[in-house]
C-alpha cells in the first residue's frame, strides 16, 4: 500500500517539476517580449518627440510667413 502511495507521491512530484519548467519558460518569453516591447514604445515616444518637434517648427514657420505676407500686403495698400 504505501509503494503505491509512494508512486503517486513521485508522479504528482514530477508533474508539478514539469508544471514548474514550463512556467519557467513561460516566464522567460514573457520577460523576452516585455523587452521587445519596451523598446519599441522607446522609439514610439521618441519618433513622437520629434514629430512634434517638427510640427512645432513647421507652425512657426507657418506663422513667420503669414506675417511676411500680410506685411506685403500692407504695403501694397499703402503703395494703392
Amino acid at each position: 500500500m504505501s509503494l503505491e502511495v509512494l508512486e503517486k507521491l513521485e508522479a504528482k512530484v514530477q508533474m508539478a517539476v514539469d508544471t514548474i519548467s514550463l512556467l519557467q519558460m513561460e516566464v522567460e518569453e514573457l520577460k523576452e517580449q516585455n523587452e521587445q516591447l519596451s523598446a519599441e514604445s522607446a522609439e514610439l515616444k521618441s519618433s513622437r518627440t520629434d514629430l512634434e518637434e517638427q510640427n512645432q517648427q513647421l507652425r512657426t514657420d507657418h506663422e513667420a510667413w503669414q506675417a511676411r505676407v500680410r506685411n506685403l500686403l500692407g504695403k501694397m495698400d499703402d503703395v494703392e
